[in-house]
């Protein structure tokens, strides 16, 4: 099976799924797709999924990480972006590709390290996922223990919190409580389609300190 994986072929915006995918399997088809790829996997005990995301994700989650972390910049907070790393629990058999995953709180405790193990290191605070081709899998996030997600479907940003292992719906972000967040980052992203993406992050950031000036 793992020979024919490049030989496969799927269109941007589907999805390939396999049943009964062991651990080890999942270990070397990872190997064989490689890291920089297009592609995106799931994997939640003996089910890998395998989806090509459409230009549109792309651009979604490229503009909404440049405005958290233009946010996280001007709030002058330490931070890393680690884009679609694979996060897996061998333990618990389940593995993630975010679109977008963001260390805030628990960035001391991986800065510097090359390879991380959720057996042992902390989960990322904030995952994101662009929901344009229909594929986000918040049990496996919740089993993982992501303390915020955030899914992005039909021009509307939809939080997540996670609450006595569940995750809860919430109109404000536990990592920027005081800030609207759920109406303005649908707002600039629109905007970048009109106006160009610096000048929306430019008018973001200017947004963003009025915002810290009028709550001090």
């Amino acid at each position: 099976m793992l020979l024919e994986l490049k030989r496969i072929y799927i269109p941007p915006g589907q999805t390939v799924v396999l049943r009964d995918v062991t651990w080890q399997e999942l270990e070397t088809i990872l190997e064989e797709l490689g890291e920089h790829r297009a592609a995106r996997i799931a994997y939640d005990r003996g089910m890998l999924e395998i989806m090509a995301p459409l230009p549109e994700h792309e651009y979604g989650k490229e503009i909404i990480s440049d405005l958290l972390k233009a946010l996280l910049e001007e709030l002058d907070t330490e931070f890393i972006s680690l884009g679609s790393t694979t996060f897996k629990n061998q333990f618990m058999a389940q593995g993630i590709e975010p679109d977008q995953c963001f260390y805030i709180k628990n960035e001391p405790q991986i800065r510097g390290k090359n390879r991380l193990d959720l057996t042992i290191d902390p989960p990322p605070d904030l995952a994101l996922e662009i929901d344009i081709t229909s594929r986000t899998h918040p049990k496996i996030y919740q089993s993982l223990q992501v303390p915020e997600l955030w899914r992005f479907e039909k021009g509307n940003l939809q939080i997540n919190v996670l609450q006595d292992g569940i995750y809860i719906e919430s109109e404000t972000s536990l990592i920027f409580p005081n800030l609207p967040l759920i109406d303005v980052i649908p707002q600039y992203l629109e905007q970048s389609k009109i106006i160009g993406r610096n000048t929306t992050i430019k008018n973001f950031r200017i947004w963003v300190r009025q915002q810290l000036i009028g709550g001090s």
